[in-house]
């Protein structure tokens, strides 16, 4: 039932995210724009980026088909047992020494990402800061080995629950600092901060590890052997790496670009980037989890009828959310910026450049999820050398436009240069799988995504003319933050809803369908 599990993923990203913008917001008040800030960022930015480009999305793309079909193998679980095993006894020294060579390699790293040493963040408070932080890439990538196993058996809750875990650590963090000194040493702050990001990971590791063994698996440590199945892996992993990660690919060069604009570069892209990820956290990822087992199963079974119906099932759900989010986004950027953010020590001016980063960003925010849902297509058939090839093109047009659009435009250059490689990515990912018939847009599929435009566009005219109205009140009081953003928010919701609803934009039938279990497996069957 995918409306049920994207539904589960997708409530619990969305608490998730709440307590993220608690987080930011606090972030954003305290800290501000400064230096102290920018090293922050930086530090929590770089482990975060290697955990989603290999573990979040490289190592669990290549793992749950593999991981699926030794569970079809047997009853008892003999097999999967093993093949979790002995990823494992591989796993964790790999990870070990990988965080062992970063730590050693950090100074140079932040010499090379801050303008070659010449923009004032590769000190050794940046240094102190980056190697407390970076050890949570290893214990998050071991927690998401067993997110992986508890996603294959479509228990989701406990993985799309572990998030909220970081941000409470997080928030504990800047509540202690601001206790201690009302937040006025800016360096103590992003050192608890650093504390509360490592100690998350094992909090985070810990808890899925108690769900991942209520599965009735088990987890020892072996010596490290080179199994079949573990080369197999190791063979999907790397191309994965660049076929699912073209978003935080994107994101670690931005670094390299971000080290040489001016200060708050670093703060002001991480704020727009929260506001983009909700949507694209709640949407895409909670989407790509949810198809890639079921759409696994379809193609083991040879099922293309199925396979087709759910990816095509996944792109109207997506488009359905995203594209109005995206609207909404790029026209009421300045309002939710401004009531969210601009406080304390965090300026005016800040916000005005965070909104325009903001309106850029999600220009590019319906391909980003839709690169979510087309990418199960090529790992669920063990497919990762396609999107190798267009992740690299996409990339390549990355860089080119950031060379071209930094200098004239600057940090809004750089946000707006990802959302272009972005629909180039998807535009490619799409024409191969068209080409190969593995799976093309219907045009009823075509139609309802036109219906749903305009609908978007229709609340687009009200946020225009309703947006001016509680001007006076975005930056006031608490209440009046919260009572104008959520009259705005409100208004164009339902004016979406309605025009969506009247236009037919809605497959009500399909709704329907999808909350029904019963009718989602005939539907799912019809054809096989």
């Amino acid at each position: 039932n995918l409306l049920k599990s994207t539904g589960t993923i997708a409530g619990l990203t969305l608490v998730s995210r709440v307590f993220g913008f608690m987080r930011d917001i606090m972030l954003a008040r305290i800290l501000g724009a400064g230096a102290a800030a920018d090293a922050w960022q930086l530090a929590f930015q770089l482990p975060n980026i290697f955990r989603r480009l290999f573990a979040e999305g490289a190592f669990s793309a290549a793992f749950v088909p593999l991981f699926n079909r030794k569970m079809e193998v047997d009853q008892d679980r003999t097999a999967a047992q093993k093949f979790v095993v002995d990823v494992l006894s591989v796993f964790v020294p790999l990870l070990l020494a990988f965080s062992a060579v970063m730590m050693l390699a950090m100074p140079g790293l932040l010499w090379l990402i801050d303008d070659f040493g010449q923009g004032g963040r590769s000190d050794s408070f940046s240094l102190t800061l980056a190697r407390i932080t970076f050890p949570y890439l290893g214990l998050i990538s071991v927690t998401t080995l067993f997110a992986a196993i508890l996603n294959s058996l479509s228990r989701f809750a406990a993985a799309a629950a572990a998030p909220i875990m970081l941000n409470i650590c997080m928030i504990t963090a800047l509540l202690a600092s601001y206790l201690l000194n009302d937040g006025s040493d800016p360096r103590q702050t992003a050192y608890f901060l650093a504390i509360a990001v490592a100690s998350a990971g094992l909090i985070q590791m810990l808890w899925l590890y108690y769900w991942a063994r209520k599965t009735g698996f088990r987890f020892p440590l072996k010596m490290p052997r080179l199994t079949a199945d573990v080369k197999e892996l190791g063979i999907l992993i790397l191309p994965a790496v660049f076929g699912a990660g073209i978003y935080q690919i994107s994101r670690f060069i931005d670094l390299f670009f971000l080290g040489r604009l001016p200060e708050g570069s670093f703060v002001y892209l991480a704020m727009a980037d929260r506001l983009n990820q909700l949507p694209l956290g709640i949407i895409g990822i909670a989407l790509g989890t949810a198809i890639l087992p079921a759409l696994s199963r379809f193609i083991a079974k040879d099922d293309q009828g199925g396979a087709q119906r759910l990816q095509s099932n996944a792109v109207e759900l997506a488009m359905l959310l995203t594209i109005p989010a995206a609207i909404a986004l790029f026209f009421a950027a300045g309002p939710l910026v401004t009531s969210f953010y601009v406080g304390g020590n965090f300026t005016a001016s800040d916000g005005e450049t965070t909104s325009a980063v903001v309106a850029a960003l999600v220009v590019g925010l319906p391909a980003y999820v839709l690169v979510k849902v087309l990418i199960p297509g090529f790992f669920a058939r063990k497919d990762t050398k396609t999107p190798v090839y267009t992740a690299g093109l996409s990339l390549l047009i990355n860089i080119a436009l950031n060379l071209l659009l930094i200098p004239l435009y600057g940090i809004k250059g750089l946000a707006f240069a990802g959302a272009v490689a972005a629909w180039c990515n998807c535009a490619m990912l799409y024409t191969m799988l068209h080409r190969r018939g593995h799976y093309h847009l219907e045009w009823s599929l075509l139609l309802r995504i036109g219906r749903i435009t305009l609908s978007a566009l229709g609340m687009a005219a009200v946020l225009i003319y309703a947006a001016p109205i509680g001007e006076g009140m975005y930056d006031g009081t608490i209440w009046q933050r919260v009572g104008s953003i959520t009259a705005l928010v409100s208004v164009g919701g339902l004016v979406y809803a309605a025009l969506a609803w009247l236009t037919g934009a809605i497959d009500r039938d399909k709704i329907s369908m999808l909350t029904k279990k019963k009718a989602a497996e005939e539907a799912a069957n019809e054809g096989s």
